[in-house]
């Protein structure tokens, strides 16, 4: 099976070691670069619709993208997904052997803050920023696609490469226990261990929904992380002022049922793990 991993950055890369070795992994950026685990490169632009209608002539069976916008703006997000999406659907439908599945990358700050709520697939995504915005404006044109597509809201991913949280308590940075500020996880390796999962679903032919939130079993607020990380490293935390408003906890139960096994359950799991990487 050949699956093309457009906008082929860090998580991307960590796809092929979950699946069997049977698959062809190729990936697409910008410039021409060496990807890790036998991904083969091809160079290429999402936002180029001409170039994308050229590379789609190779026929893929699976697509996934991960992007990621060059900055943090309303222009790189409409960037990085709006116009992607939009370029990619548009390749998609134009090209004579379409792909069996198609897997768009997004995030659960769709649903905004929503002041500790529970939120899950069925919530409305009611994000008024335009981060927000133009993450579900991406969602939509993939959910056009006439092929089967699945959308995965991430959580706020960490792991290698990805230590801010880390950095900021190994710094005395903590905060206050009220108001609460909850908080939703997942480690990039489980990132990489969902989309291989999506992928073997659909090719036993196991039905899937068109979105699943990706987040791990133990939402947390920031008071009882960073107390859990400072007593893991040693340091002690001096309390800094923090926003009043609370974000929402994230529920992966759809993910779970069915039938993902996360690497690293819980942020404990995960950040000891990290702790472990750093220090060696």
């Amino acid at each position: 099976m050949k699956i093309l991993l457009a906008g082929c950055g860090d998580i991307a890369q960590r796809v092929p070691p979950k699946m069997d070795s049977s698959h062809e992994f190729f990936g697409l950026k910008r410039q021409s670069t060496i990807l890790d685990n036998g991904i083969n490169p091809l160079v290429g632009d999402l936002n180029d619709a001409a170039g994308l209608d050229h590379i789609f002539r190779e026929g893929f069976d699976v697509v996934v993208a991960t992007l990621t916008p060059d900055s943090m703006t309303k222009e790189g997000y409409q960037k990085a997904y709006v116009n992607s999406s939009a370029a990619l659907a548009l390749a998609i439908n134009n090209a004579v052997y379409k792909p069996k599945l198609v897997v768009w990358v997004s995030s659960t700050s769709v649903y905004g803050q929503n002041l500790g709520a529970w939120v899950d697939e069925d919530s409305p995504a009611s994000s008024t920023a335009f981060s927000g915005q133009a993450l579900r404006q991406a969602e939509e044109n993939i959910l056009a696609l006439p092929c089967a597509t699945v959308v995965v809201r991430f959580s706020g991913i960490y792991g290698p490469g990805r230590t801010r949280m880390l950095d900021q308590v190994l710094a005395g940075v903590g905060c206050a226990d009220q108001p609460e500020q909850w908080g939703n996880r997942i480690h990039s390796e489980d990132c990489a261990g969902v989309i291989g999962h999506l992928i073997s679903q659909n090719e036993q032919q196991i039905p899937l929904l068109e979105l699943y939130v990706a987040t791990d079993c133990e939402p947390v607020t920031q008071y009882e992380l960073r107390g859990w990380l400072a007593e893991k490293l040693g340091v002690s935390l001096v309390e800094h002022q923090a926003s009043a408003r609370s974000a929402r906890r994230c529920s992966n139960k759809k993910l779970l049922d069915s039938g993902y096994n996360f690497i690293f359950p819980s942020y404990r799991e995960g950040y000891s793990a990290l702790i472990k990487e750093l220090t060696l």
